[in-house]
């Protein structure tokens, strides 16, 4: 029976800890508000993932690291599309364009960056299923989970600043009075300040600029301290009062609650 659970109670931080320190083999899937990801486990370290309708196909992984160039991925595109990512692996090293290294190097890469899209989500379902593992054909890699789950405990932390800061995505945005003239802005945050208007709520900029909402706290939060923009009531919104955040769990239970998934996680 597949272990399940609601993201509520367990962040992705800490299921990966328990997967860690269980040393299990399986796959964890979880069901966001608009995607669904997979992450597979070999002995408790990390050997796949995917998210969404991302190409994480071999090609599209190596042309985004800039391994291939945009010739060289249609041309794979166009004669290789029916080989599996261990044929064309093979294929390419064989051909001289890439190595074992560069092709599994990237592909953690590609993995790690996954799972630390997971970090954020806040709201879903999650189920681990035991010993089912990654599509056939796909190359898998073998990457310690520690420093994953560390970088992710602090991605954890700062959304909890953030959320501090801007508790509601639901808010819209307006400029200041200050003029924009002479500011060095990002690229990232270029994609937010060419949509503010009250009419747009933070919620609907970041969906616009596929940005998560770590992202989005992160750069609307530099910019309220650079005193260029402010947050009001989107425009046509009722009055309503401004959202809170769920009360913590009190300690001892969540700890009761963790040991509990340790011990099913070990059962399985």
């Amino acid at each position: 029976m597949a272990l399940r659970g609601n993201l509520r109670d367990f962040t992705v931080t800490q299921l990966l800890n328990l997967i860690n320190l269980a040393s299990k083999t399986g796959t964890l899937i979880l069901d966001g508000p608009s995607e669904q990801a997979h992450v597979s486990f070999r002995d408790g370290k990390l050997a796949y993932a995917h998210i969404g309708k991302e190409d994480g196909g071999l090609a599209s992984v190596l042309h985004k690291a800039n391994k291939i160039n945009v010739n060289q991925y249609r041309a794979i595109v166009e004669r290789a599309g029916q080989m599996t990512d261990k044929e064309l692996g093979l294929l390419l090293i064989n051909a001289g364009y890439v190595t074992q290294e560069d092709i599994l190097l990237n592909l953690q890469g590609y993995f790690t960056e996954v799972v630390r899209k997971l970090f954020t989500w806040v709201e879903g379902i999650f189920r681990f299923e035991n010993d089912l593992l990654p599509p056939d054909g796909r190359i898998n890699v073998k990457l310690d989970l520690e420093n994953i789950i560390i970088e992710g405990s602090r991605q954890l932390r700062e959304l909890e600043q953030l959320q501090d800061e801007i508790p509601s995505l639901d808010m819209a945005l307006k400029f200041t009075e200050r003029p924009l003239t002479n500011v060095n802005l990002s690229v990232d945050e270029w994609k937010v300040v060419k949509f503010v208007d009250p009419k747009n709520t933070m919620r609907q900029i970041a969906s616009t600029n596929k940005l998560s909402d770590l992202d989005v706290r992160r750069i609307v939060y530099g910019l309220l301290q650079a005193g260029l923009v402010e947050l009001v009531r989107p425009v046509g919104a009722a009055a309503a009062p401004s959202m809170r955040q769920m009360p913590a769990q009190d300690k001892q239970e969540q700890k009761t609650l963790i040991n509990k998934l340790i011990g099913r996680i070990r059962t399985l």
